[in-house]
């Protein structure tokens, strides 16, 4: 029996490379690419009959079970054991570190200036840089953290005037999240309180798994990226990369949302991948993904061994790729379904010399317009 086990965990661990690497080097690529929101995506069916794509699904798959047989068992609690010990310093300070690390986020937005919460968003306007600060001030104090959470869904509803409502969607999940842990963690009553890290969890998952999609609705977003920094794919074809890049996303994204083992070692893959892509991307890269980061960490520390929604669905093997399909489905559907509604059939595509670009050039962002590395757009 110990055999077997010791086996199954070197094939979990070999499994865990495999799917980590596709998205080493992953990066927001409207933060570093020429993108147009409102083109029409590729077809879902382009995915569908994409092998890769179905190779990366059995990979994931194949983690996620084998983590739960390995949790169900007594090597399980040894591993969430290690987990906890490793991690036990920030557990028994996680409000602290927490609050700290969404403080920390929005002083480095407000020195960057002229961006609503993302590097991507930017804005004329110097107040909406002070009104960061001020979220960030907020914070520090428990009675004001509520008044930080409204400030951020104010800032979303305000970035609503400058971009389009689909674009915005990208920054709902992880900045409802991210409020609604401001707003409940002060309270009185611990029923609500005790679901402050669950929401924060779940608004980045799906942040994550929303996000993901552009790679399989629009791959020549990454092209320049590719063509730029070949070493990202790590010598791989680009249209093998992209979506398994795309699947690594999306599935632990998902893994966040499952049983206690799974969305924590989920969290680690995570934190490995945006780690990674710190040093091909920069400041940037490291200030964007700074929340999600420290985020997963708080994730990868979670010492609860309760299971949130659906504990009992989350048990059984099956209900692992049962679980997978039906998100894989629902987001899908949400994507596409809503690109269609916002913007037709055909897309809005603005002429070809007028680009939209996610800000001009620089050294520093060399797909600007002007830029010796700029790709025209295609679709």
């Amino acid at each position: 029996m110990f055999e077997y086990l010791k086996r199954a965990l070197h094939l979990h661990l070999a499994t865990l490379v495999v799917i980590t690497l596709p998205g080493t080097a992953s990066a927001h690529v409207k933060w570093f690419a020429p993108y147009i929101v409102g083109a029409p995506p590729e077809p879902v069916s382009r995915t569908l009959v994409d092998l890769w794509f179905w190779i990366g699904i059995g990979l994931v798959l194949a983690f996620f079970i084998l983590t739960r047989m390995i949790e169900r068992g007594h090597l399980g609690g040894a591993a969430i054991g290690a987990l906890n010990r490793a991690t036990h310093p920030i557990w028994i300070r996680q409000d602290d570190y927490v609050r700290s690390i969404i403080a920390g986020f929005f002083i480095a937005i407000f020195a960057v200036g002229n961006v609503y919460l993302t590097p991507d968003l930017k804005t004329p306007y110097e107040w909406v840089s002070w009104l960061q600060l001020v979220i960030a001030c907020c914070i520090f104090w428990r009675p004001t953290m509520p008044l930080a959470g409204i400030g951020i869904i104010m800032l979303w509803v305000f970035a609503l005037r400058d971009y389009e409502l689909f674009h915005l969607f990208d920054y709902l999940a992880l900045g409802l999240g991210v409020a609604a842990y401001l707003i409940l963690e002060p309270l009185k009553s611990e029923r609500l309180r005790a679901r402050r890290f669950e929401v924060l969890r779940w608004g980045l998952a799906i942040a994550l798994m929303w996000s993901s999609l552009e790679k399989f609705a629009f791959p020549s977003w990454f092209y320049p990226l590719v063509v730029e920094k070949p070493f990202l794919t790590f010598g791989m074809p680009r249209d093998v990369f992209i979506p398994m890049a795309g699947v690594t996303e999306f599935t632990l994204g998902f893994g966040l949302l499952w049983t206690p083992l799974i969305r924590r070692l989920s969290a680690v893959a995570l934190l490995v991948i945006f780690t990674a892509a710190v040093w091909p991307f920069g400041r940037i890269d490291l200030i964007g993904h700074g929340l999600i980061m420290a985020i997963l960490i708080a994730v990868a520390a979670e010492q609860r061994s309760g299971m949130d929604l659906m504990t009992s669905f989350k048990r059984p093997l099956i209900n692992v790729p049962i679980g997978l399909s039906g998100a894989l489905i629902l987001f899908c559907t949400a994507y596409w379904g809503l690109h269609l509604a916002f913007f037709g059939v055909n897309g809005t595509v603005p002429s070809p010399d007028v680009p939209k670009t996610t800000h001009s050039y620089s050294e520093e962002h060399p797909h600007g317009p002007g830029g010796p590395a700029e790709t025209p757009h295609h679709h």
